[in-house]
């Protein structure tokens, strides 16, 4: 199966994980990673050390019970993560009737989404999937792309955060802005940023930006390099 690639704001959105061993854990810290509005948690195993510390912010809720149907309600994401085939079955079927994106955990046979393998560097997320036929080379690439993306690619998106608003400030040209943005990028900003070179920064700078932002150089690249 060729599955559609898609990155989800959860954002004020309700998420339920059933299920908190070490799988379901990784699952709950990282919906809370990614902004998860509230996330509630289900097993049937009171909460261990671990937990208590995932539990902590207020947008979380665990209750030491069985799944049961009115969980589902008002949720927008689940992740079914039991070892009983049974009750993830149930979960899969009962998402799918009412139209709830759903995971369950090494079955994307039972899912409405699967979860990729990620780098993450700052702001910047690589996702990569082989759509199931190779966890190996999943890891594989996954592995090859870490050693890739260095931080400097986390601090170059910080600076070109920092720098593109100013610039739609001075309501230039769509054309003008595209120019810069992509003479930025294309310049030896990441190998500077890397050899942590700040006045080989500035100069880059200088050359590709408009000279009304000259003065805000110091500003976009505090604490990058």
């Amino acid at each position: 199966m060729r599955y559609y690639p898609i990155f989800l704001n959860l954002e004020n959105k309700t998420c339920l994980v059933v299920g908190a061993g070490g799988v379901g854990k990784r699952k709950i810290q990282s919906l809370l990673d990614s902004g998860a509005g509230h996330v509630t948690i289900i097993d049937t195993r009171k909460a261990d050390v671990e937990m208590e510390s995932i539990m902590r912010p207020d947008t979380v809720t665990f209750q030491c019970r069985e799944f049961v149907e009115s969980d589902l309600s008002g949720k927008f994401l689940v992740i079914a993560c039991t070892s009983s085939e049974v009750v993830n079955q149930r979960i899969s079927t009962l998402c799918a009737d009412r139209n709830i994106l759903c995971n369950v955990v090494d079955q994307p046979e039972k899912c409405s989404f699967i979860v990729p393998a990620t780098i993450k560097r700052g702001d910047l997320t690589v996702a990569i999937s082989t759509a199931g036929q190779s966890p190996a080379m999943t890891k594989r690439i996954r592995k090859d792309l870490q050693e890739h993306f260095g931080n400097e690619y986390a601090a170059l998106l910080t600076l070109m955060g920092r720098i593109r608003p100013l610039m739609l400030g001075l309501e230039q040209e769509t054309k003008q802005n595209t120019a810069v943005f992509r003479s930025l990028v294309n310049s030896d900003l990441l190998i500077v940023i890397k050899n942590k070179n700040l006045d080989a920064a500035r100069e880059i700078l200088k050359e590709s930006l408009p000279e009304p932002l000259y003065a805000n150089i110091p500003e976009m690249l505090d604490g990058l390099i």
